[in-house]
């Protein structure tokens, strides 16, 4: 079995966790941000409303920034305000919102959920993170503990990439920050430490510490509301202490929250030593060809094909301009002859590779894929009938193609 880890990198004085709690939430009513759900959710008396609010903004403000979440998120709440709104609407309609915001299947998932509310459970919002976390699609264990703490004041703590760096400073934890066991150790240490009497404000607390002042690099450690009790920031003011186990030396060689013996401490990183994670995984490198195909619409201005991606993986049910994709290495005239045979299925009519206007290369970074799309395009004179047989497609003015569920890449396209 692993060794247990030594006491000092947890929270086990009361009389501390007394007072960081008392701190943090003194420093979050002076300096909180003024944002959009934290003002539905103080304002809302409706629990159902409330914690239909804050779970809309918790889903969208996974991997996207919060800069460009506040723009959806009032769109977003001013066409759906309630549970039973969104449950009525379509997954067209969800996706044409929600284009551009990153990670699709997020405002999938959060309508089927919506539908499951209304259908299911008869409206009303789950109370507890046990049951939103059992009972809703797409909410994980810190979404659920976010809506519980917020809408519902259950005292229960959250873990998300802010609170990970957060607690990995105050308590010099360097073993790999996204191993399962060091994730629950974090757990435990969120729940020791949630405010009971304000939990919501003490998650949101500690969250907004991570985004605006213990920030990955550069933290203004000075102005932090809880340094005092931060062990990388008094191992930076004093250095490394005498040969003798204490707050900075476990003593041990096998603690599961230190840092690997091959990886000291830095002292030219001071608190950014923490928290580590391992290597990432290079991105997969893609190449994709895609065709503009256009034509002369009824009224003159010109009309681009779109057609609609397959409903499950990357950008599922999202619209795009024809696209194949292709092997690496490929020479430009087969990847012409390629896109050519793949457009000819869909206009049911040759299509000459030499005919394809190369237009450049657009390059887009999703998350795990360095995507290459080799952009054609392709002008149609006189009336050509696409095959219902074959995924669904539509022909768009360009106001038309910005209004659609299209990804921010074909954008750039």
């Amino acid at each position: 079995a692993p060794a247990p880890p030594p006491a000092r990198h947890l929270f086990s004085d009361p009389a501390e966790v007394e007072a960081l709690r008392r701190n943090l939430l003194a420093w979050y009513d002076r300096c909180k941000r003024d944002l959009p759900w934290r003002t539905l959710a103080a304002t809302e008396l409706d629990a159902d409303r409330r914690g239909y609010a804050v779970w809309v903004s918790e889903i969208m403000l996974q991997q996207t920034q919060v800069a460009t979440v506040i723009h959806y998120y009032n769109r977003w709440m001013q066409k759906w305000p309630t549970l039973q709104a969104l449950a009525q609407a379509s997954l067209e309609e969800v996706n044409e919102l929600w284009a551009g915001l990153g990670y699709y299947s997020r405002g999938k998932r959060l309508q089927e959920a919506a539908r499951k509310v209304v259908s299911e459970l008869a409206g009303r919002m789950p109370r507890t993170a046990e049951d939103l976390q059992k009972l809703l699609p797409g909410v994980g264990r810190y979404t659920a503990g976010a809506i519980a703490s917020i809408s519902y004041g259950q005292a229960t703590g959250v873990v998300d990439g802010n609170v990970i760096r957060v607690l990995c400073r105050l308590r010099c934890i360097g073993a790999d920050s996204s191993s399962p066991a060091v994730i629950d150790r974090l757990w435990d240490m969120a729940n020791v430490l949630v405010d009971r009497s304000r939990p919501g404000d003490f998650n949101q607390a500690l969250m907004e510490l991570g985004a605006t002042v213990c920030v990955p690099k550069s933290p203004l450690c000075r102005e932090c509301p809880v340094k005092q009790h931060c062990q990388a920031w008094r191992r930076k003011l004093f250095g490394k202490a005498p040969p003798v186990p204490d707050v900075e030396d476990c003593g041990v060689g096998d603690c599961p929250l230190c840092p690997p013996a091959t990886e000291p401490w830095d002292s030219s990183l001071g608190v950014t030593n923490f928290p580590r994670k391992a290597a990432k995984k290079p991105p997969r490198v893609m190449r994709t060809a895609t065709c503009v195909l256009e034509r002369r619409g009824c009224h003159g201005a010109p009309e681009y094909l779109i057609v609609q991606r397959p409903s499950s993986g990357l950008l599922a049910g999202l619209w795009e301009f024809p696209s194949l994709p292709l092997a690496q290495d490929l020479q430009e005239e087969k990847e012409r002859e390629e896109l050519a045979d793949h457009l000819q299925a869909w206009m049911g009519q040759p299509v000459a590779a030499k005919g394809l206007q190369f237009i450049g290369e657009v390059i887009h970074i999703f998350s795990h894929i360095h995507q290459t799309y080799v952009v054609y395009s392709l002008y149609l004179d006189g009336d050509v009938t696409l095959d219902p047989a074959l995924s669904p497609s539509r022909w768009v003015t360009e106001d038309e193609f910005h209004a659609s569920a299209v990804s921010t890449a074909m954008k750039k396209v």
